[in-house]
């Protein structure tokens, strides 16, 4: 076999023209994508300006009845009432022996009336007075009864009225 002869130490002269050609290219390529960024901003700029010709921003003024108002004031005002203490006081007093079917408050009068059934009459005279116990409601009276004559268990329905008292606070 042949002997083979490496020399790792010798050291060969650089062609100067290979680093002078990649400093070229790449000054090419970074002048170009400066062009390019240019050329994007100012389209993007002349666009910009077009859309605002031709869409304003300000947005078609629409008139408002005044029943709109009053029906957002009448929202607002009910949002924010004390429902919590209602329903707490209403369903308390219930207990096992009524049932309710109906709650229809009053903002403006101040009033709630509070319908259900009940197994029989004294159980709704009983939940009218567990009623006039709670502090959320004032005056509470029973306005209507009706014993269900076509059931044999006998039911009745009934409606009580009461003063809301914190929808005026």
């Amino acid at each position: 076999m042949q002997r083979l002869d490496l020399d790792f130490r010798r050291e060969r002269a650089a062609s100067p023209w290979v680093g002078r050609i990649v400093l070229a290219v790449a000054l090419v390529f970074a002048a170009d994508v400066a062009v390019s960024f240019h050329q994007g901003r100012e389209t993007a700029s002349r666009l910009k300006e077009e859309m605002a010709k031709a869409h304003p921003r300000t947005a078609p003024q629409r008139k408002v009845s005044a029943e709109e108002i009053a029906a957002v004031r009448d929202t607002v005002e009910r949002i924010g009432l004390p429902w919590e203490r209602l329903f707490r006081a209403v369903e308390s007093a219930a207990g096992g022996e009524v049932a309710l079917t109906g709650l229809e408050p009053d903002t403006k009068a101040g009033t709630v009336l509070v319908s259900g059934e009940s197994k029989d009459y004294l159980a709704a005279l009983t939940y009218v007075l567990a009623l006039r116990r709670d502090e959320a409601l004032a005056k509470v009276q029973l306005v209507r009864h009706e014993a269900k004559a076509d059931d044999p268990q006998g039911p009745v329905s009934f409606t009580i009225s009461a003063a809301w008292s914190e929808v005026r606070k």
